[in-house]
C-alpha cells in the first residue's frame, strides 16, 4: 500500500499533470505527499555555484504546487527543496531519503531524436528508481 508519494516539480505544464495525478492518488489512498523541487545548480569548479532558482523562487514554486496540490485533493502534504547537479539522480536519492513508495512525475512530450539529444529525467528516474514510478503526460 502506498504511504508516501514524492512528486518532482519544476512549474512546467507537464510537471503540473503529474503534481495532479500524484494528489489525486494521495487523497485516493491516504498518502502523505511530498512535493520537490530540484533546483539545479551550474558552476563551480572554478567559480561560484549558481542555482537556477533564488530562494524565494524555489519557495514560490513549491507554495504553488501546493496550493494546486490541495484543490486536486491532497491534505497531508510536505514540501521540499532539493539542490543537485542532476536532477534525475537527485529524485531518485530524495525518495530513497524520504522513503518514498512511490515517485509520480510528469514528462513532455519528447519522442525519437529530441529523446536522446534532451534526455529524459523521468525515464532516467523510472529505470533506477527503488521504488514504484508512474510517470503522467
Amino acid at each position: 500500500m502506498t504511504k508516501k508519494i514524492l512528486c518532482p516539480v519544476d512549474g512546467s505544464d507537464h510537471s503540473d499533470v503529474g503534481l495532479v495525478q500524484a494528489a489525486e492518488l494521495a487523497k485516493l489512498t491516504g498518502a502523505h505527499l511530498t512535493i520537490c523541487a530540484v533546483n539545479l545548480a551550474v558552476g563551480g569548479a572554478r567559480g561560484p555555484t549558481i542555482n537556477q532558482w533564488t530562494d524565494e523562487e524555489a519557495e514560490a514554486l513549491l507554495a504553488k504546487a501546493e496550493e494546486k496540490a490541495r484543490a486536486a485533493g491532497a491534505t497531508d502534504i510536505g514540501s521540499a527543496v532539493v539542490i543537485s547537479r542532476a536532477a534525475g539522480q537527485a529524485i531518485i536519492a530524495y525518495a530513497e531519503e524520504l522513503g518514498a513508495d512511490q515517485i509520480v512525475m510528469g514528462t513532455g512530450d519528447k519522442r525519437g531524436v529530441k529523446r536522446l539529444v534532451l534526455g529524459s529525467v523521468a525515464a532516467e528516474v523510472a529505470g533506477q528508481a527503488g521504488c514504484t514510478v508512474t510517470v503522467a503526460r
